[in-house]
């Protein structure tokens, strides 16, 4: 075969098949496009004459089945119709901003295109598209009309005002954008609800487009900016955070705090993104951070590129500097507020209080915000970490090596007995009922500085002596092990600092395995959730509940003294299953029945048995 040289050859009907099947993801963004034209062609007119304005206006015409985009911009020349218009890739635009064209030398600010395909997009929805223009430079106007095929008629144009119509004869599937005003005036208003020259349709007196943006004045009114987002997003904000700056990036517009509480962390971003106005997406990912799903708003981001299909950033090197700056501006906010206005800030971490902690444990800086206003629940109240290592002195006797001990209950079933408990040992005990909770308070306790610091939890071997005020503290006579066995716990006996005859404490893991024991038993646990549990409780001892009894009390130290079968045996037997219940525990089928025995026993007792 001989070598030869031959053109690139493009299927048009399958090109733009794949255009919008893979690139475009809606079948209304032929409309975006051809306002983007419309909108360059009159900036770069207005460029040349300051005091040009500019209209963009689109007509139906449901007879007809036509909708037609004109403009008053810069218009084309036949030589510029021919080169650019049948293209795919090449835009005028484009060339203009690289300054590759004649009248490159003219500002380049506030274009939108640049990629050279806005005008092929119109045949996912045309069957035939006709271009009419004239240049402001003079000369004759131009026709430029196609089909979804490789042939582009280009001949004369009888139009006599500089500027550009696109006429687009609808496929049948679309005829409704030729007949339904108000889908083609949600389509206008999702794109170009900002852009700063008015859209009219079909020759009406108002304006489609707001236009005007509060967020986007050199000096925007707080006021003014908090009712316009809240008519844009239909909620009320919380805060409101105004952001403009030109360096190192542009960035402008308005984020808020939304008072929807997010479930976890995966909620559905509500920012708003334009470039020159023109919306790019109204849920972008990723430009805001990670540890603020409660985040929503608008912004202008101009030194963002666009994709292809200008649906979305690209995700480069100055995505990545303009994401961090947009994260500075809005720890700075926070931070501001701390000296502002600390009771406003302390309400905002109380609203959004568990999307905080739980992202808190990887941002450094938030953790450092959240240290001076995060309100832990404890049984002195709500108290912050530093109120609770002030108030948390350790008993030297006991605790040699530290000067705090900082004593938490993760257990939500334990809450009310553990107020109850430490409210009569003068330390607070800290709530953590959520392991985010758990590690942001070792985070904190360990970046505490000044006197050294540790936390401890009533199963801590310290807890006896430091918080109950036990003496004597040991395992119970093997007997008494024996007789409350069925409760599967530990049991101890010491002398308390408390009226109250028998305590009882929850072992979390050991709780927790005794329900997925329970789920197995049922077969409702799926194999591959069981391997993850199996290696759960491998990884440390399951550990068990507690029981104490207190021998300074005389009921108990009667007992202890007898046998196992006396009558007030069972009464603090009984105690010790209502301890168990009291502090969240479940008892075993076998407890519950000897519950029941030890209740007709005590009853036979003391009433007697029936004649």
């Amino acid at each position: 075969m001989q070598a030869k040289t031959i053109p690139f050859r493009v299927d048009i009907p399958g090109l733009l098949e794949i255009m919008g099947r893979s690139l475009y993801s809606r079948a209304d963004t032929p409309i975006r496009e051809l306002i983007q034209n419309a909108h360059d062609a009159i900036v770069r007119r207005r460029q040349r004459d300051l005091s040009f304005s500019g209209r963009i206006d689109i007509r139906q015409d449901a007879e007809a089945e036509v909708l037609q985009f004109s403009d008053d911009g810069a218009g084309l020349t036949p030589a510029e119709a021919e080169e650019y218009l049948g293209t795919l890739g090449l835009s005028l635009t484009g060339l203009v901003k690289k300054r590759l064209v004649p009248g490159g030398e003219e500002a380049v600010e506030g274009l939108i295109g640049q990629f050279g395909v806005g005008l092929f997009s119109t045949f996912l929805l045309a069957r035939r598209v006709v271009v009419d223009s004239l240049a402001m430079v003079g000369g004759e106007g131009v026709r430029w009309e196609a089909g979804a095929e490789t042939e582009v008629s280009l001949g004369p144009s009888d139009r006599t005002t500089v500027g550009t119509t696109v006429t687009l004869h609808l496929k049948p599937e679309h005829r409704t954008l030729a007949r339904n005003p108000e889908v083609l005036e949600r389509s206008i208003r999702e794109y170009a609800d900002f852009l700063p020259i008015p859209i009219f349709l079909n020759d009406g007196r108002q304006r489609v487009n707001v236009i005007q943006a509060a967020w986007l004045e050199p000096t925007p009114d707080r006021e003014a900016v908090e009712l316009e987002l809240e008519s844009q997003f239909g909620e009320s904000p919380l805060e409101v955070i105004c952001l403009r700056q030109e360096r190192p990036f542009s960035v402008a517009g308005a984020l808020y705090v939304t008072p929807q509480r997010v479930p976890g962390f995966s909620e559905d971003p509500g920012l708003t993104v334009t470039l020159r106005r023109m919306v790019i997406s109204r849920r972008l990912r990723g430009l805001l951070p990670s540890w603020a799903p409660f985040i929503r708003g608008v912004l202008e981001v101009n030194d963002c590129a666009p994709t292809a299909n200008r649906e979305d950033l690209v995700r480069d090197g100055r995505f990545e500097m303009v994401r961090q700056a947009i994260e500075s501006e809005i720890y700075a906010h926070l931070e501001g507020l701390e000296t502002r206005d600390p009771t406003r800030l302390a309400s905002l971490v109380a609203w959004h209080r568990y999307s905080l902690t739980g992202a808190a444990l990887e941002h450094a800086r938030l953790r450092d915000l959240l240290r001076r206003v995060y309100r832990f629940p404890t049984s002195q109240g709500e108290l912050t970490v530093e109120q609770i290592l002030k108030r948390s002195p350790a008993d030297p006797l006991v605790e040699p090596d530290a000067e705090r001990v900082v004593w938490y209950n993760p257990d939500r079933r334990q809450e009310n007995w553990m107020n109850d408990l430490y409210g009569k040992s003068g330390v607070p005990c800290v709530h953590v009922l959520r392991s985010f909770e758990e590690g942001l308070l070792v985070e904190w306790i360990s970046e505490s500085e000044g006197a050294t610091a540790r936390l401890a939890s009533p199963a801590s071997p310290q807890f006896s002596a430091a918080v109950l005020g036990a003496r004597d503290y040991g395992a119970a006579p093997d007997k008494w092990q024996r007789f409350l066995g069925s409760a599967g716990a530990r049991v101890s006996c010491a002398e308390l600092g408390t009226q109250q005859p028998v305590l009882a404490f929850l072992n979390e893991r050991s709780e927790l395995h005794k329900t997925f024991d329970q789920l197995r038993s049922r077969g409702t646990i799926p194999p591959g959730f069981q391997r993850l549990i199996d290696t759960h409780f491998e990884q440390g001892p399951v550990g068990q509940n507690e029981i104490v009894l207190n021998s300074g009390h005389p009921l108990v130290s009667r007992a202890l003294g007898l046998q196992t079968s006396h009558p007030l045996a069972s009464v603090v037997r009984l105690l010790a299953w209502n301890a168990l219940v009291g502090a969240g525990a479940v008892l075993s089928a076998e407890a519950r029945r000897q519950q029941q025995e030890d209740l007709a026993w005590i009853g036979e007792t003391l009433g007697g048995r029936p004649g």
